[in-house]
């Protein structure tokens, strides 16, 4: 342990190896959601659109969303209770706008266009109210925000957060029996409708263990002072973890590569910890990257990372506009061929990233401007009263 961490914190500053993992990830985005848009669910099962919906866009994927995000809880400026908290209703109220602007806007459009009332209509409550990735990360902000208020050490917090995947876990598939009891009850536990339908994407139970285990790892990683002993260990562990489960788990069809997007959301507690396990090898794979790297194509990936809210939300509406609304309307289908499909998500991403960067580039120049102005202004209020 001395070899590994030291008393002081060591690691301060931006991690290159979580930046490439959020830069990787944050691209993969659109193309395992137009792969899920855009191939039949039959197909989803074999090939290439399974890697991308159940492999690529499953434990790789939220898992390490959602491990980044609590780290970067640890490495923010602002890391006080109440900081979380209110970040934590920022993000919640920007899931919801997300909402508005990926699922009413564009299906109330193309109802309009269509008249279908099955495709546009029947899941706008749910689209628009239910759970998803930026509503958990908002409630999973203020349980963290609890954790730190009151002290708890990090086995307690990973106590906690086990018992209640466990208790998720045993939950899973609960009919409250109305739509509006199936979206509130499903932002804690994976409720469903008789059909089977996901009501719940993200439940907090079965998914809190993730984000708190990223908090914890953060918590560790500013202390590290050997990280090539420290990946060494913990990401090859990981990789053997993941050798060990994926293989019979994707041959076999159990646990979240089992049949059904239930299989997935609505995570038990050994998917979940194998996911944790597979966060663990993907940063040490990518501290070992990160290296060979030029500087210009590492500056990219820390905008990219920094970018990541942004570059998530502009993607999202790209996507549901093109495949649900433009391909559906004017095709009749939003089914595509495969390389059509990454064809697709590629370009999206490519435009999402760019379209981030003027975005943030616009809001730069604002706040320079805002700053200039009251510099200006304080220096001449100065002249006044010399005068």
């Amino acid at each position: 342990m001395d070899k590994i961490f030291s008393k002081e914190i060591i690691n301060s500053g931006r991690q290159p190896e979580l930046d490439l993992a959020k830069a990787v990830l944050i691209f993969c985005l659109a193309l395992i959601h137009c792969t899920i848009e855009c191939t039949p669910e039959e197909q989803l099962a074999h090939g290439i659109p399974f890697l991308f919906d159940s492999v690529i866009g499953g434990p790789l994927s939220a898992p390490m969303f959602m491990f980044a995000m609590g780290i970067g809880m640890v490495y923010t400026k602002r890391h006080a209770p109440g900081d979380y908290v209110r970040r934590g209703i920022r993000i919640g109220i920007t899931g919801y706008v997300l909402n508005i602007c990926r699922f009413l806007f564009p299906f109330l459009a193309g109802y309009l266009l269509t008249g279908d009332i099955e495709k546009y209509i029947k899941p706008l409550p749910y689209r628009v109210l239910g759970n998803d990735m930026l509503q958990f990360a908002a409630l999973a902000m203020i349980m963290i925000a609890l954790f730190v208020r009151f002290h708890l050490s990090n086995g307690a917090m990973l106590l906690v957060c086990l018992v209640m995947s466990v208790l998720g876990t045993f939950l899973n598939g609960v009919d409250a029996g109305s739509p509006a009891g199936n979206i509130i009850l499903g932002y804690l536990i994976g409720t469903e409708d008789p059909a089977g339908a996901v009501i719940s994407d993200f439940p907090l139970l079965n998914w809190l263990i993730v984000p708190v285990s990223g908090y914890i790892f953060g918590g560790l990683l500013r202390h590290v002072k050997n990280k090539n002993l420290f990946y060494g260990i913990l990401s090859t562990a990981g990789v053997l973890v993941c050798m060990a489960y994926f293989p019979p788990a994707i041959l076999g069809g159990f646990g979240m590569f089992g049949e059904g997007q239930n299989c997935y959301y609505h995570i038990v507690t050994t998917d979940v910890l194998v996911s944790i396990a597979a966060a663990f090898g993907i940063l040490g794979i990518y501290h070992v990257i990160v290296p060979h790297l030029s500087k210009k194509v590492t500056g990219c990936i820390e905008e990219i990372s920094r970018n990541i809210n942004t570059v998530y939300c502009i993607h999202w509406v790209f996507v549901i506009w093109i495949t649900n609304v433009f391909l559906y309307i004017l095709r009749g289908t939003q089914e595509l061929p495969t390389p059509l499909t990454l064809l697709l998500g590629t370009g999206i991403s490519i435009v999402s990233i760019a379209a981030a960067h003027f975005w943030s580039e616009a809001k730069r120049n604002k706040l320079q401007q805002a700053a200039n102005i009251l510099r200006k202004a304080i220096e001449q209020e100065a002249k006044d009263e010399a005068s």
